[in-house]
């Protein structure tokens, strides 16, 4: 993968960057580490929204909102740190954008359904609840400026004569992008697609925030 210059940063930019860089692996790891212990959360027909509800719902609701805040800090110091190039202005935005999602995501808590939590009855929970439909009203903005932010990215280390980022940041958009449309159609295995792609995703930002830092 190329090098990409990165232009010298002040601290309080260095430490909206790292925000930034903990924010998307902190969000999965924290995620993953619910789902491989919560009872009855299978990652293949469960999303990881789902871990926001059930007595321990509130680790995940604070999991959205810490990453929601630590996104939204990243996406300020990548509007620093890119001033003044192609993407500088619509790659912070998108970020920023995708992190209030998050946050909203989180306050929003989706329905309890196909058995989880422990309990619940299996299929789709009969009738949906106005904060189960703003959460996928707000984590559909949140997927789509992330994917948007991507491609962007590409479009910037393209730019900047950085073939591997390049590839890099649209294959990640790709991957949110796939995932988020097998999960749409309803095929098996649709928590899982967008479990995936929204981690490739989330990740790839903050590994252009840290490599920015």
């Amino acid at each position: 993968m190329a090098a990409v210059s990165a232009p010298v940063t002040s601290s309080p930019t260095r430490a909206l960057l790292t925000a930034g860089l903990i924010g998307g692996p902190l969000w999965a790891a924290i995620s993953l580490g619910q789902a491989a212990t919560r009872e009855g959360f299978d990652l293949t027909r469960h999303p990881l929204s789902a871990l926001s509800t059930g007595a321990l719902g509130w680790l995940q609701i604070t999991n959205f909102l810490v990453a929601g805040l630590l996104a939204t800090a990243g996406a300020a110091g990548l509007a620093r740190a890119m001033r003044g190039t192609p993407g500088g202005v619509w790659v912070p935005r998108l970020a920023g954008i995708s992190g209030l999602g998050l946050i909203a995501a989180g306050l929003l808590v989706v329905d309890p359904g196909n058995g989880f939590p422990a309990g619940t009855p299996d299929g789709p929970p009969a009738t949906m609840s106005w904060h189960g439909i703003g959460h996928m009203a707000a984590g559909s903005v949140s997927f789509i400026a992330l994917i948007a932010a991507c491609y962007v990215l590409g479009r910037h280390f393209s730019r900047a004569g950085a073939r591997g980022w390049a590839v890099a940041s649209r294959v990640a958009g790709t991957a949110l992008l796939i995932g988020n449309l097998w999960a749409m159609s309803g095929s098996p295995g649709g928590s899982l697609a967008i479990a995936i792609g929204g981690i490739t995703a989330m990740v790839w930002v903050s590994v252009v925030a840290g490599r920015y830092r």
